[in-house]
């Protein structure tokens, strides 16, 4: 059954007007009065809904039933990536999305490659949301991955308030000894640097705002592996 996100709230039973987006997925595949299609607004909620009305301009459906399947992790995780180069950003927004990732941070570091600011950086981050969307469609997920807005590292540290007690950080480095470890905490972020890895200075800063160094082995992974290793091994509820 064809599943899409619509950016307006589902609240009751009843016809309602689709948003442009999930319009236009149902116009291109030419759906028609009486099709069966599941919708979903972020909030949680899964809504059961019959086309009720094709339009040039509008599509109309009924919600019929919401339920809410337990299909995001029991862990809020919050990856933070200083972003690598060329395209790989799209397969770790897609990848951390069905992995069950709840917000991702697009970071510039001292040494990235890949640097974004102002209007294209604002582009990019909504081509991000867009390929997480697409990616909680297909994977099944209620509520999408949250792209935040593109920050240098430096400005991202400096706001974070101090650790929670329910909140466990950590940072990969090639200057640590310990392995990633079970955790128990409600709330998990990570940070994960670009080629070449954070700067000493970078990795001291993160280590201040209560980030524990960590390696993933003696094997070097690219800067789009790392942080899918480790949400992985998040996700599995470690």
């Amino acid at each position: 059954m064809p599943r899409f996100f619509v950016d307006i709230p589902l609240t009751s039973p009843g016809e309602v007007s689709l948003s442009p987006g999930a319009a236009r997925h149902v116009q291109v595949l030419r759906l028609q009065p009486g099709d069966a299609l599941t919708l979903f607004d972020g909030s949680g909620l899964e809504w059961q809904a019959v086309v009720t009305a094709m339009g040039r301009s509008e599509v109309r459906v009924n919600l019929v039933a919401a339920t809410q399947p337990r299909r995001e992790l029991d862990r809020a995780v919050t990856l933070a990536v200083v972003m690598p180069a060329n395209d790989r950003m799209d397969f770790i927004v897609e990848k951390a999305t069905e992995l069950g990732a709840a917000v991702l941070q697009p970071l510039v570091a001292e040494r990235s490659v890949l640097r974004l600011a102002g209007e294209r950086a604002d582009k990019k981050r909504a081509h991000w949301q867009g390929v997480a969307i697409a990616a909680a469609e297909q994977s099944g997920r209620t509520v999408p991955l949250r792209v935040e807005p593109v920050l240098p590292l430096s400005a991202w540290l400096a706001a974070l308030p101090a650790p929670a007690a329910d909140e466990w950080r950590g940072v990969l480095s090639p200057r640590a000894v310990a392995p990633l470890a079970p955790i128990a905490a409600a709330r998990a972020s990570f940070l994960s640097g670009p080629e070449g890895g954070l700067s000493d200075a970078e990795e001291d800063a993160a280590r201040a705002r209560g980030f524990a160094a960590v390696t993933l082995g003696p094997r070097i992974l690219r800067a789009d592996t790392a942080p899918l290793a480790v949400l992985a091994w998040l996700a599995l509820g470690a």
